[in-house]
């Protein structure tokens, strides 16, 4: 029925009824009384400002165009202009048929075809372990891919590593310290170096293991003449020194080593970490690839061939005030190397360059800076503006028996995204994280995803599901058999209210699917999963299924819960979460 209803809308718009620039996207709701239909719709009263016409007018031009509706019975005209929908009984009975027919593809549509979608997402430094901040991106991400495809779109999940900024080299170098502390030659470790005792050291351990003492030198000549650290000194001033002495004293080749040891080590980690968490990457895509391919250079000399690139104080800047950005930003120094935004223009334009039509970046809040500059150099190059979309992903805080857990990151002392899929479970880890919206702060409750009750969400709408399967085993044990087509010859006896509030929702599910794609919210899922969970559970408890001699009504009903199981499957699929037969 939206799709009918946008439909309307665009029709309106080719008669001149409707400004053609005017964008509706048309939500049926359930009404809370029965009396007031099946569905209904504020549309009308969308539409009333910009047709300069009465909602109750509006509403009226609509109705005539449903006239030849199929399966819908009536549209009646309610209070300032909303519109009523009443289903016929026999367009909601279909619906059965139409999802156990489906299974798993019930809720596909192919509203996405022909958008060929990257979805960037964590993209974190791969300086340590994953944190529980990176899980809620990875959750996010993996959803809003999963759910584009859904809807039909070409979608390519991609990873985006960061192996060439500075921080890749306080890892090289805090790495080598720990691996000269093992051999025994001992220093004042950097103040900005990663501090942490485990995987840095497990790190220095397998560098010893594969290449014995091949990176040795000396305390006297390491640590010599160093720049003060902290807090007597610039500690940014002090972990660079060490970083050129580190080349120094190993040469470039034992320098890569050890630098290509720390990456590959921590992103195998990354890897299977987001694996155990079921995210899987179709690329990870390399920063240093950027400059190796010259793509960067290239990116900066597009952008001076445009007119958009001017010399000041010796650096190369992006006139990007042009294009809504709040000032001009740097995209090479004074000493000839590039900058991090640099390599970002390049990386984007290069995302556009492999035939993406749509790009979306998941990024964590603090990055809201980055967005109009990327943007402004895009607009530059021709790009619609609308082509990138970034959403941000705000932070997501642990509480522990109503206690804050703490987190950082440099300082070693963090929780990682492994200690908390081992605490709650990768089913719940997923399903917390994409509860809210992304752009609101999230409190995580560990012990609320812990815990086995009707207070967890995600314990509430499993157990839904497994309901409907313990249903199932129990027909045998009864002596009865599950007969589908005896159901269907009785649908028109499934006139309960708990019945009729089970086909409303279910009928809201395709719809659901397309709006969460379209808007990349997976909160939206969520919430439908616990109000369909809502809607079986007041069924379960007030009517016997397995009826004794009543065989057609108890099919019946039969299809109408396993309609239910599969609905709650398929978004829970969607998810990426177990619906488990047993609880």
């Amino acid at each position: 029925m939206e799709e009918r209803l946008q439909a309307i809308c665009s029709q309106l718009a080719v008669e001149g009824e409707l400004p053609e620039d005017i964008s509706v996207k048309p939500v049926l709701t359930v009404p809370k009384d029965p009396a007031h239909g099946d569905f209904a719709s504020n549309l009308a009263m969308q539409l009333a400002k910009p047709m300069r016409r009465a909602p109750r007018a509006v509403a009226e031009l609509i109705i005539e165009r449903l006239a030849d509706t199929d399966g819908l019975e009536r549209v009646e005209i309610a209070g300032p202009g909303f519109m009523n929908f009443f289903v016929e009984a026999g367009a909601a009975f279909a619906l059965i048929d139409s999802i156990l027919e489906a299974g798993e593809r019930f809720g596909r549509s192919e509203a996405g075809r022909g958008q060929k979608v990257q979805v960037e997402f964590v993209s974190a430094n791969p300086t340590g372990p994953l944190h529980v901040g990176h899980g809620r991106g990875a959750a996010y991400g993996s959803v809003v891919a999963n759910l584009l495809e859904a809807i039909g779109a070409d979608v390519q999940r991609e990873y985006y590593v960061n192996d060439a900024g500075r921080q890749m080299h306080i890892l090289a170098a805090s790495v080598w310290l720990r691996y000269l502390e093992h051999h025994g030659v001992a220093g004042h470790f950097p103040t900005a170096a990663y501090q942490s005792q485990g995987y840095i050291v497990d790190i220095a351990r397998g560098l010893e293991a594969e290449h014995g003492a091949r990176m040795l030198a000396p305390a006297d000549r390491v640590f010599a003449d160093l720049p003060p650290d902290a807090p007597d000194g610039d500690k940014e001033q002090h972990i660079d020194a060490l970083i050129a002495r580190m080349h120094e004293e190993l040469g470039e080749e034992n320098y890569r080593l050890v630098f290509r040891a720390a990456l590959d080590s921590i992103l195998d980690d990354i890897r299977a970490d987001l694996a155990e968490f079921g995210v899987e990457y179709d690329n990870w895509y390399s920063e240093q690839s950027l400059a190796d391919r010259g793509l960067v250079d290239g990116a900066i000399e597009r952008l001076r061939e445009a007119g958009h690139i001017y010399e000041r104080g010796g650096a190369l800047w992006f006139r990007s005030t042009d294009f809504g950005d709040d000032k001009d930003r740097v995209v090479r120094r004074e000493n000839g190397q590039t900058t991090y935004f640099a390599s970002d223009i390049a990386y984007h334009l290069d995302k556009f360059d492999r035939g993406f039509n749509r790009v979306i970046d998941i990024w964590g809040a603090d990055h809201h800076g980055y967005v109009p500059r990327v943007r402004a150099a895009l607009t530059a190059m021709g790009r619609p503006a609308d082509s990138l979309t970034v959403s941000l992903v705000q932070f997501a805080i642990l509480y522990r028996g109503g206690e804050r857990v703490p987190m950082s990151t440099r300082s070693g002392s963090f929780v990682t995204l492994r200690e908390l899929r081992e605490e709650v479970g990768s089913d719940a880890a997923r399903f917390f994280y994409v509860m809210r919206a992304a752009n609101q702060h999230l409190d995580f409750d560990l012990d609320l995803a812990k815990s086995q009750s009707n207070e967890n969400p995600l314990y509430y709408i499993q157990y839904a599901h497994a309901r409907v399967a313990s249903v199932f085993r129990q027909l045998p044990l009864r002596g009865f058999e599950h007969e589908p087509e005896a159901g269907r010859e009785a649908y028109e006896r499934l006139t309960e209210s708990h019945e009729q509030a089970l086909f409303k929702r279910l009928a809201q599910y395709p719809a659901l699917i397309e709006r969460a794609a379209t808007a990349h919210e997976p909160h939206q899922l969520v919430h439908y999963l616990r109000d369909l969970a809502q809607d079986f559970h007041s069924y379960y408890n007030a009517h016997a299924f397995l009826l004794g001699e009543d065989a057609p009504l108890r099919n019946a009903r039969l299809n109408l819960v396993a309609a239910t199981r599969q609905v709650l499957a398929n978004g829970l699929g969607l998810l990426g979460v177990n619906a488990p037969d047993e609880m």
